[in-house]
């Protein structure tokens, strides 16, 4: 549908050079050229499919220069749209072929052969538009007589009119000619865009302008640009305007753009990505990216954004040291996001990491398989070379560099070097890789740590047994001590009062003592590295130390889990940048999918609020237990692996319940908070 014109006043100014656009009258396509030239348009809708670059056999046009120009296009007097002309200007390349008899005797040719010299010179010029969601492509004949036929010189120009672009588009031009002669012309251009949508900052947020009239109904759409495959949309609303849209700074990423259009039929929609160059959204793309493992030897980049990366394969020794990438034997491979990857593994290892550079500088690294092998183990890595010759070399991976085995030098590996060549030539080592030119080789050490220090661990021993005469004087605080478990506290915020029951329940638990963590106490930590890498963060920290995952069940936490397992993803930007519970579910749910949650998470839920029945199938795989009906039993949950029920179990359950019955009583009578017994899934009881 074309633009009315005041609407396209707006867009293009008040400046005398834009307003005095040149328009075309009437809906076809034309071409013109210099003078002296001919040309035609063949089509103007045409498959383009650019062919090899072959050695002319005789002089060629070439494109040497793109030129555009906006104009406008009206069918009728008010009624036009913004297009864009393009002008492809020409040279002569190449020569004419000497006759063979005239090179070798230094004769004149026949007469006859000189006419190729005195024919005129035919190309044919495509021209290939693209401008989302748009491509065209156009095909020119141009025709230039002998006269003008100078070598290495231009001849002129050929002009189409004219490929039409929404305002605010970015349009892609590029040109070849046939028969080719060398790589087409590219072009680039941004079309003004309307000034009723614009892009402001404030602080922490961003604001969408949609300054027009009140009469006027408009589209909005967010949605993420992707250079392989469709736009994934994020957001739509149909508005009446004036607007102000606010987004937080946290949402931006590079390939956000903002689409808007008057909803009528057939409406010209403007599409503009403002946050392509702005350091926030590059920050928080990385921020989002994850590496996820699909099988042992697969896995995929997730992003928002497509993004330049390589990514390798290091070694991550225990003791803290820098993961060293296994570059050479393995080399960096480039990285396509939500492409599945490989790497030639046979077997994985805690200790066998993920980087991921971009630019040359490292944004993530994952250690991927440690969460289904579980820690770094205490293992070297030797890296075996092969040369054509088949001769092998051997060297350790040390945090100096790789250690030739034998080696007389002072490092660890190297005073063990001879155990560890033992150990390999008799397969206590795994083997991870191996192909043509090397392997590698994990070689568990724990064994010679015990060997060197016996003496010291008999010494340690001896004391042990004097200390714990010791400690059985203190008991209490020897099983205190025992049961600081690490628990990770993961919650539905449903409101205010349910947060403070929330706090109080994390604060009498930190008594007994567990070292909780809730998001409730880390929220400059949550705003700052957002809640998906947040909680990825904890997760990995609590499992590590063999703490426990608690997912305290509501009914807002219930809605939530089943939107998930129905869905597969919440709702585009529903969640805030305080909602752990949400961005935890895409880690969480795999977790009871592939059976690995049983020892690592348990359920809970209060009395009258939600019965347990009512929790989704799915995550009553592990226990979910009523507080504080319960409590006796959800603490002894809480306690380390196969540590005994403590005596004072019962004493300690009490000790939590006077904590929490004040907030219970105040979340129970405050206005707005469902009755005792009319919560989700009440009907099937009061959870005790």
């Amino acid at each position: 549908m074309p633009v009315p014109w005041f609407l396209l006043s707006l867009a293009l100014g008040r400046s005398p050079v834009v307003l005095s656009l040149e328009r075309l009258v009437g809906p076809q396509d034309a071409t013109h050229c210099s003078p002296g030239l001919s040309c035609h348009l063949w089509g103007s809708d045409i498959l383009c499919l650019p062919g090899d670059i072959m050695p002319a056999p005789g002089p060629v046009l070439a494109p040497t220069h793109l030129q555009t120009e906006l104009v406008l296009r009206c069918p009728k007097e008010t009624d036009c749209d913004l297009c864009v002309r393009v002008a492809v200007h020409l040279a002569v390349h190449g020569h004419w072929e000497e006759p063979e008899d005239e090179e070798k005797f230094g004769g004149a040719a026949d007469p006859g052969e000189e006419e190729p010299r005195n024919a005129s010179l035919q190309a044919q010029v495509v021209l290939s538009f693209q401008a989302y969601p748009t491509a065209r492509c156009v095909l020119l004949e141009v025709q230039v007589p002998a006269a003008l036929v100078q070598f290495g010189q231009s001849v002129g120009s050929v002009v189409y009119d004219c490929f039409e672009a929404a305002l605010g588009s970015e349009v892609r031009i590029w040109s070849y000619t046939q028969p080719r002669y060398e790589k087409e012309l590219n072009l680039t251009q941004q079309l003004p865009a309307l000034p009723w949508l614009n892009v402001s900052a404030d602080g922490d947020n961003v604001h969408l302008v949609l300054n027009v009239s009140e009469e006027q109904h408009f589209g909005l759409s967010l949605y993420w640009n992707q250079v392989q495959g469709p736009p994934k949309p994020r957001w739509h609303k149909n508005l009446t305007g004036p607007q102000i849209i606010t987004l937080n700074h946290t949402d931006l990423v590079p390939c956000l753009c903002i689409q808007v259009w008057p909803l009528e039929p057939d409406s010209v929609r403007t599409n503009i990505c403002p946050f392509r160059e702005d350091p926030r959204a590059h920050r928080n793309l990385w921020r989002a990216a994850r590496l996820r493992l699909l099988t042992l030897q697969s896995w995929l980049l997730d992003a928002p954004c497509s993004l330049p990366a390589e990514a390798a394969l290091c070694w991550r020794a225990l003791g803290g040291d820098p993961c060293q990438p296994l570059v050479p034997p393995l080399s960096w491979e480039n990285v396509t996001v939500d492409k599945v990857l490989e790497f030639p593994l046979l077997k994985g290892h805690p200790n066998l990491c993920v980087q991921v550079n971009s630019w040359k500088k490292l944004q993530l690294q994952e250690c991927l398989w440690a969460d289904s092998l579980g820690p770094l183990k205490d293992d070297v890595l030797l890296l075996e070379t092969r040369d054509p010759q088949d001769n092998r070399s051997l060297c350790a991976l040390e945090p100096s560099g790789c250690t030739s085995l034998p080696s007389k030098a002072s490092t660890r590996a190297a005073r063990l070097g001879e155990y560890l060549l033992q150990d390999l030539q008799s397969g206590q080592c795994l083997q991870l890789w191996d192909d043509d030119l090397g392997a590698l080789w994990a070689c568990p050490m724990d064994k010679y740590i015990h060997k060197r220090w016996a003496l010291v661990w008999l010494a340690c021993l001896l004391f042990a047994a004097a200390l714990s005469l010791i400690l059985l004087l203190k008991k209490d605080h020897a099983k205190a001590a025992a049961g600081g478990r690490a628990a990770l506290l993961l919650y539905s915020a449903d409101d205010s009062g349910f947060e403070r029951l929330v706090g109080a329940l994390a604060s009498a638990l930190c008594q007994l003592p567990l070292r909780v963590a809730v998001d409730l106490w880390s929220r400059r930590e949550l705003s700052a590295q957002g809640p998906v890498a947040w909680f990825h963060a904890q997760r990995r920290q609590t499992l590590q130390e063999g703490g426990v995952v608690v997912l305290l069940f509501s009914p807002g936490a219930v809605a939530l889990c089943s939107e998930w397992l129905q869905d597969g993803v919440s709702e585009p930007g529903a969640h805030g940048p305080h909602d752990a519970f949400r961005a935890s579910l895409s880690c969480v749910l795999p977790d009871f999918l592939q059976g690995w949650a049983p020892g690592r998470y348990v359920g809970a839920c209060f009395d009258r609020l939600l019965h347990p029945d009512a929790v989704p199938a799915l995550f009553r795989t592990v226990p979910v237990f009523t507080l504080p009906s319960q409590l006796p039993d959800f603490l002894a949950a809480l306690q380390q692996p196969r540590a005994p029920r403590s005596a004072r179990l019962q004493e300690r359950a009490e000790q939590v319940s006077r904590a929490l019955q004040p907030a219970l009583d105040s979340y129970f009578h405050s206005p707005g908070t469902p009755a005792p017994g009319r919560g989700v899934g009440a009907g099937a009881g009061d959870g005790t």
